[in-house]
This record gives C-alpha cells, structure tokens and sequence, in this order.
C-alpha cells in the first residue's frame, strides 16, 4: 500500500508532529510555527492526489515540509513529482531538511518564491494544496482554478478552523459554476474543489 511510510519519512514526521506540538503550546510566534496540518489530513491529501488526473502538482505554503512528505507518498505511488512554495526563507530552510532527511528530493521541488509571482510559469494543474496565510486564499484560489485540468482538484486548509477569515473565498468557491466543491470536516476543515 503506497501510505505504508519508509522510516527516514516516518520518523521526520515525527519530530514535525512533535514541534508543531509544542509551538502550539510554548508561546512561539505565530509566524514561526510550523501550524502544520495533523496526519489524518495528510494522508486524506495523500489519498486525493494519488486519484488526480495527469497535469502538474503544487503545493502553496511549504511550512517544514509536513504535509509535502504526505504528498511525496502519492508521487511515489504515481511516479509524479510536486512544487512546492514557500515565501519565508526561514521555513525554506526547515523544509529543504525534512527533504534531505526524509530522502524525497527526487519527487519534491521547493521554490521559495511567492506562488503568485510564479504561476504564470505554470502549466496544467491537476492538484493543489492550499495552506498558507489566509489572506492570500483568495487570490491563489483565483489564480489556480482556470489552470486546472478537467477532473483536477483544488484541496485549501483550514475551511471549518478559520470560517471568518476564508468566508469570501468559501462563499466563491462553493459556488463556482466552473467546480463541484464542498467542506470535508477532517483536521482543521479541507475545502475540497474538483474541476467540472
């Protein structure tokens, strides 16, 4: 079963789990945690990749690399690869480790760079993780949805822990004529968009 995760893999998602944990708790600045998505998320978004069509797959917000190690597992089972984009040099720094530690450089490119200032780069889509700061959902949601192949999925974190700040984003993609969409209530709430 392709979820069956290798142990260099395993066991940097376990230092993750356990920082995010205590970032959570310690009192670490906002920005500096890792506010990673929990493993029943992950291998939720395993599950969906590994089922996309043929096109390209993004990620918008490395973090430390969590649930870019998920996605690894759904590359390796497709022979695929994912981009990932990361603004935050500190965070690029985070993720090129888990990278290195958890041997998946062959299947993961992380850009830092702003997605946005990149996509037009891009070619097909045909899954794309969003988890980067709210404000920006918007915007990447704009940029992503006429990009997708047909078939091809949007997944966005944080649609039931963060309602306020992602409404207007919901609100448009729910009811998007151009996708099927609805909220899974796994983790912190996935938004999950499917190209018509």
């Amino acid at each position: 079963m392709f979820l069956d995760i290798p142990a260099p893999m395993l066991q940097r998602m376990r230092e993750l789990e356990t920082t995010d944990r205590e970032d959570r708790v310690d009192g670490t600045a906002r920005l500096q945690r890792l506010r990673q998505v929990p493993p029943e998320t992950g291998r939720f978004l395993a599950l969906l990749a590994a089922s996309s069509p043929e096109g390209s797959w993004i990620e918008i917000g490395t973090s430390a690399g969590y649930s870019t190690l998920w996605l690894a597992l759904a590359c390796r089972a497709r022979h695929h690869t994912i981009t990932t984009f990361e603004i935050m040099t500190s965070k690029s720094v985070l993720a090129a480790a888990t990278f290195m530690a958890a041997d998946v450089n062959d299947v993961v490119t992380l850009v830092e760079d702003d997605f946005l200032s990149y996509v037009d780069r891009l070619g097909d889509i045909s899954f794309c993780f969003l988890d980067a700061e709210k404000e920006v959902y918007g915007p990447c949601y704009d940029a992503v949805i006429p990009r997708l192949v047909p078939g091809g999925l949007l997944v966005a974190d944080n649609a039931l822990s963060h309602p306020d700040e992602l409404k207007p984003m919901l609100d448009a993609a729910l009811s998007d004529s151009r996708v099927d969409a609805l909220v899974v209530p796994i983790g912190k709430g996935e938004l999950v968009c499917r190209k018509r």
